[in-house]
């Protein structure tokens, strides 16, 4: 058996593991790269993957997110004509997540040729969009939809089942069985993990009971959140302040997960009473087409927020919530001074409307930015929370003004606590483990507690583009 280490060895984006076993060769998500400058360069270096795609049986999808699928169209460009297997509603947030993130580079490389242009520049250097929307929507056409808990037989010697990762709609931890050789090998890919006892999603299924191989996400290995009443807390008094210096409250937030979660919180706090009615805008087609999604797939939502919305319903005017369609809209939304909250992506503020609304709040002292997930390295959204008091945005200067909340307790990642939880349903120690999914500090602390809290040895941390044959 032989694995190789794509991409999310040492680093959160980018997850793509291909594994060699009893003559089959599949790949385990195919991500991209997401950070800014740096992660532009490794998707180009990754433009061909190192191998002859047409020689992969398959690829299994553990969920929608573009560092876990956004280089599926790459791989369908080159030759891929196999199927790739991923839950239903993993599926149907795809049609909408590749066609958009082709649409973004097409429209990031139109920018940069425009800038250049009009600065007398070179247009030669431009990266190329990786993918166009037409190559998107070819690629949509590989996908097949498999169900929790039901083995899939993906080649003659190879079955796997999807489990609930509670990360995100669709999510899934995958368990693969692989025949060969006089015997059989079990591999565990934890996917991205969610927390238990969070709302909107169920909680993450128990881990299988063994493995021979372990693949296990580590983006919060080295701390964890703050609990939910203390989330809330910081939630109300970002927004108290905010009314109170009369300025807008901006969020951006992943479109699929974390916009959904938002309105979630959002409502139940107007529904208790701890916030007054809101006006909520959601400046983003592909967070609107996630909730629309959200909304068709109720049966995989936890008792509590189909009780929300159930509520939400009946008392319409407690919390108005506007789902902004098209451009013209988007740009009537600079004209409110105060009392908007407005909730945009990308999620760490390197693509999409977010970065037109923090162009026109983050001068003004009286508005706030409500940070609500995951930065990575080399992010316009890392910057404002390492303290920047100047960006660029569109390649112009931006004081930064206004206050930065960072909100922790909304991770759609399980923290060190909730991950060494789900490790203990293991019976014994998987031979081989391996701590991918997380910057180099937070997989090494997570190795550090999974040695010492549970006594776990052939314990590795994996480096970028490393196979290991076993």
């Amino acid at each position: 058996m032989r694995l190789g280490f794509l991409g999310a060895a040492g680093e959160v984006t980018g997850s793509c593991t291909l594994v060699e076993a009893g003559g089959v060769r599949f790949l385990v998500d195919c991500g991209m790269f997401q950070g800014g400058p740096e992660a532009r360069q490794k998707n180009q270096k990754a433009l061909n993957f190192g191998f002859d795609v047409r020689q992969i049986d398959f690829v299994l999808l553990t969920h929608a997110h573009i560092d876990h699928s956004g280089l599926l169209p790459r791989l369908s460009m080159l030759g891929y004509r196999g199927p790739v297997y991923a839950t239903q509603a993993t599926i149907d947030l795809l049609e909408v997540l590749l066609p958009d993130s082709a649409h973004i580079q097409e429209k990031e490389a139109e920018w940069q040729l425009r800038h250049r242009r009009r600065g007398g520049k070179s247009e030669q250097g431009i990266p190329a969009p990786l993918y166009s929307v037409a190559q998107a929507l070819a690629s949509l056409k590989l996908l097949r939809p498999v169900s929790y808990g039901q083995p899939e037989k993906t080649a003659e010697n190879v079955s796997v089942v999807f489990r609930d990762a509670g990360h995100i709609l669709g999510s899934a931890s995958l368990e693969v069985t692989v025949s060969g050789e006089g015997r059989q090998r079990r591999l565990v890919f934890s996917g991205d993990l969610g927390m238990p006892d969070r709302p909107v999603l169920c909680d993450p299924a128990p881990s299988p009971t063994e493995a021979d191989v372990l693949l296990i996400e580590s983006t919060y290995g080295d701390r964890l959140h703050r609990s939910l009443p203390e989330t809330e807390d910081e939630i109300v008094a970002a927004f108290d302040r905010t009314r109170a210096a009369n300025g807008n409250l901006i969020i951006p937030a992943f479109a699929v997960g974390r916009t959904q979660e938002i309105i979630y919180m959002l409502a139940d706090l107007v529904r208790r009473k701890r916030l007054a009615p809101l006006k909520v805008y959601v400046d983003s087609p592909m967070a609107n087409s996630a909730t629309r999604i959200t909304l068709a797939n109720q049966n995989l939502l936890d008792p509590e927020t189909r009780d929300l919305i159930a509520w939400l319903k009946a008392h319409p005017k407690q919390m108005s919530l506007e789902l902004v369609a098209d451009v013209e809209r988007s740009i009537q939304l600079n004209d409110i001074r105060s009392g908007a909250v407005i909730i945009s992506a990308s999620g760490m503020c390197e693509a999409g409307r977010i970065k037109y609304h923090l162009r026109e709040n983050l001068p003004r002292s009286e508005c706030t930015i409500l940070i609500a997930g995951f930065q990575a390295a080399g992010t316009l959204g890392r910057r404002l929370v390492d303290g920047a008091k100047l960006v660029h945005i569109f390649g112009q200067p931006v004081p930064v003004r206004a206050r930065i909340y960072t909100v922790g307790g909304l991770s759609a990642h399980a923290d060190q606590a909730a991950l060494l939880k789900w490790l203990g349903g293991f019976h014994k120690p998987p031979a081989n483990t391996f701590v991918v999914h997380g910057e180099a500090g937070a997989s090494a602390n997570f190795k550090r507690a999974i040695e010492e809290k549970l006594g776990w040895s052939n314990v590795r941390l994996p480096l970028p583009g490393e196979f290991v044959s076993l």
